[in-house]
Parts: C-alpha cells; structure tokens; sequence
C-alpha cells in the first residue's frame, strides 16, 4: 500500500502552493503527516518535478525516489496519468503495489479518513473510494443565464418541488482517492474509471474547502482554524 502525492512546481494560480505556508507549515505537510499518522502505508511519495518541493517534502518524512517527466507536469495532465506513472515505476523497479491512495495538499485530510476510507474499499472490493460531500443547497433548484442573458432553471421538472423532496447531491471533496492498483493500471480510459465500482467516503462540508486560488486560499485558512478548534 503506498501513499502517492501529487505536488508539481509549477502552479500558476496560486505560485509555489505546495510549499507555501499554511496555518504555520508548507501545506504539502499536512498530507504527508496525515499519511504517515495512518500507520497503514508502506511507503509515503511525492512525485514532482521540482528540486525544491522534493527537498521540501524528504524533510517533512516523504520519499521522492524520481523525478516526474516534464510531459507529465505541465497545466493540463490529468492527476490520472501521473498516479499510473508513479505506480509502473515502482512495479517496475520495486515491488508490486495493490492499493494507492492519491493525496491532494489538503490540509483537512486526516489519517482517520484515510483508514477509514481504505476499509471501506476493501470491504466492498472496490476500484476506488473517493470522499464526497453535499452541496450547501439542492442543485435541482440550480438556474443558468440563457445566451439571451435571461434567467432559466437546469432542471425545470423539479423547480416546483419541495427542497426537502428533491435527492441530495454530493461533489468530490478534493482530498484523495484509494485505488485498487491492478483495476487501475488494467483501464485505459478514464471514462470507464468513472463507471467502475465506485465508493463513497463521505464527510462533511466543515471539512470541505477546494484551493485553486487565492480566495480559495483565504477560505480555506479560516475553515482551518475553526476544524482545529472543534477538535482541541
């Protein structure tokens, strides 16, 4: 079972947001912890293709045995082709792995999770197990701005239906995934991923905050301090 943690060099939104510093840590600390603290993996990499993130990140207790190819790392690979990247590696200079586990820098990732989360994939004998939480509000009474620039709703079956009739809906909490490692590597399109026996791991949305931008950022240190304060 390995830990994989995506962390290339060059984000644009947000520069260096591997390594910059969170609540008092670079914020790809908290995932290496978290991971670490799980007692669960055999090994915790970080696959990047920056010196300074790999030096970074063997301080904080993570190994970086390559360095990710350029093709890999510019701003439109999808997370996907990197995981199976780091896994052929490994296979193929190492040992075989079963399950990975792909940990964004997140700093409300949490070892708790991360076991619970790989229970849950073995139990069910699935392809992966990704974290999930609701929407704030039902997206079933969701509008768009029509190209005449009027109002309409996206679902107008249900725009008269009671909110607590309508099926909650969850997004990805961007967080992790656990994989099967085989079913992975076995599928060579992310489309047919998608239709794979997949799980839920859900949590909740005081543990949710996205970070792709500066507000993100922001928010993400204010949600930050109150989950810590819950849990002292």
């Amino acid at each position: 079972k390995i830990a994989i943690i995506p962390a290339r060099g060059g984000s644009k939104r947000i520069p260096k947001k591997n390594i910059r510093p969170f609540a008092g840590k670079p914020l790809i600390a908290y995932p290496i912890q978290a991971a670490l603290d799980a007692g669960i993996f055999d090994r915790v990499i970080v696959t990047t293709d920056s010196d300074e993130i790999a030096e970074v990140a063997r301080k904080l207790g993570a190994e970086v045995p390559f360095k990710r190819p350029a093709e890999l790392s510019d701003d439109f690979t999808p997370t996907i082709p990197v995981i199976k990247h780091a896994i052929k590696w490994l296979n193929d200079r190492e040992s075989h792995i079963e399950y990975c586990c792909c940990i964004y820098s997140n700093p409300f990732v949490t070892a708790q999770n991360l076991k619970a989360a790989y229970d849950l994939l073995l139990a069910k004998d699935a392809t992966s197990v990704i974290p999930v939480t609701t929407f704030p509000f039902t997206i079933y009474r969701s509008v768009r701005v029509n190209e005449s620039g009027a109002l309409e709703f996206v679902f107008p079956d249900k725009s008269l239906t009671r909110s607590q009739d309508l099926e909650e809906a969850y997004h990805d909490a961007g967080q992790f995934y656990w994989w099967d490692s085989d079913k992975l590597m076995m599928t060579k399109n992310v489309s047919d991923l998608q239709k794979k026996n997949r799980y839920p791991f859900v949590v909740p949305r005081s543990q949710v905050q996205d970070i792709d931008c500066i507000e993100d950022w922001e928010e993400a240190e204010r949600l930050f301090s109150s989950f810590i304060s819950s849990k002292q």
